[in-house]
């Protein structure tokens, strides 16, 4: 494409959508004024809230369509029956080059099913996987798959580790990020076939990352390598029980402040300290996962997010297309398979 940079943007998928969506585009406007987006939804919704934030009108292109994948939809369901959704749409305006990379605050699996149907997958990738960044006590990890494939074969742990070090690379900004392979042991033993295939084909030289070895659950915590591999069972139920670890604190923590007049003094003395902790782990600034292995740039926003977490997600789509996120995948992907082989004449 020339001209701007074009993000496409399902205005009606979330939990508060559209109102969410708009409020954080207007800040993800605020940090990148160059960039435009082609929004998909109903416009007797989303239009008042766009002319209530004219500096963002300016920049937006609305395309109307009252269609909309609930999230209770299956992803089967909203293939066959969400041709015409805002969801739908937003993705094949990335297909169709009319915008660069697309943000969806929807339905999951229906995202994943209809981003693989219209982009398809980058040559040598059988299956996308979703990516994170969550926090460590060393900084910032990346890890996948976070649900996209409840089972793995060899192939695609080796595919994963290779897009999550570019991802990394991409967004964290490290020159050569260390990688490491879900397990339940660190020696070399331990695990399934799958895993110990995997772990022996990433040891290969030949293979352009750094690869650690063997990770356990607590390794995520520590920090111990910059990318952690998995399987989208394992990665979904760590990605949860992190969430859920860290509500529960931050639950135990206001009851103990509450719990007497001396808790609460407590409180205001150490309110600096919570208040850095707090801005550390905000799940808003981790906010925008990427749907890795796709043609195109695509980022799932959760869908409970609020206005700044929205933001987040749109400029982590931003900085993937700017970055040539997907060039240096397929560019990695020829290191390792050689180039994708020409399309064969009619």
């Amino acid at each position: 494409m020339s001209g701007p940079l074009v993000i496409a943007v399902d205005a009606m998928g979330g939990d508060q959508a559209p109102d969410v969506v708009i409020k954080g585009l207007a800040l993800a406007r605020d940090r990148h004024p160059e960039v435009h987006y082609r929004l998909y939804g109903d416009e007797g919704r989303v239009g008042p809230l766009l002319r209530a934030h004219r500096a963002l009108e300016d920049v937006c292109t609305l395309h109307h369509t009252t269609e909309v994948v609930s999230s209770e939809d299956k992803p089967s369901q909203a293939v066959r029956g969400g041709r015409k959704s805002s969801l739908w749409l937003s993705i094949n305006s990335v297909k169709q080059g009319e915008a660069a990379g697309v943000v969806s605050a929807g339905n999951t699996g229906a995202f994943m099913a209809m981003s693989k149907l219209i982009m398809r997958t980058l040559p040598g990738i059988d299956r996308p996987a979703i990516a994170t960044v969550l926090p460590t006590l060393k900084g910032d990890c990346v890890m996948l798959d976070l649900g996209a494939n409840a089972e793995c074969d060899t192939k695609n742990l080796v595919d994963f580790a290779i897009m999550g070090e570019v991802f990394a690379r991409t967004v964290l900004a490290l020159d050569r990020p260390t990688v490491g392979l879900m397990n339940i042991g660190s020696e070399a033993g331990k695990g399934t076939d799958t895993e110990r295939e995997a772990a022996a084909r990433l040891s290969d030289s030949a293979l352009p990352i750094d690869f650690y070895g063997f990770v356990e659950g607590d390794d995520l915590a520590k920090g111990t390598v910059d990318v952690i591999v998995t399987d989208g069972f394992t990665g979904n139920v760590m990605l949860k029980a992190v969430e859920g670890t860290a509500k529960l604190y931050a639950q135990f923590l206001r009851n103990a402040y509450s719990s007497s007049t001396l808790a609460k003094l407590g409180y205001m003395l150490s309110r600096p300290a919570l208040e850095k902790v707090k801005a550390r782990t905000d799940p808003r600034r981790y906010n925008g996962a990427m749907l890795l292995g796709l043609t195109g740039v695509a980022v799932k926003s959760h869908g409970g997010t609020d206005a700044l977490g929205f933001a987040n997600a749109v400029c982590v789509a931003i900085d993937l297309v700017r970055q040539g996120f997907n060039e240096t995948i397929k560019g990695e992907f020829g290191k390792v398979h050689g180039p994708a082989p020409a399309p064969v004449a009619s």
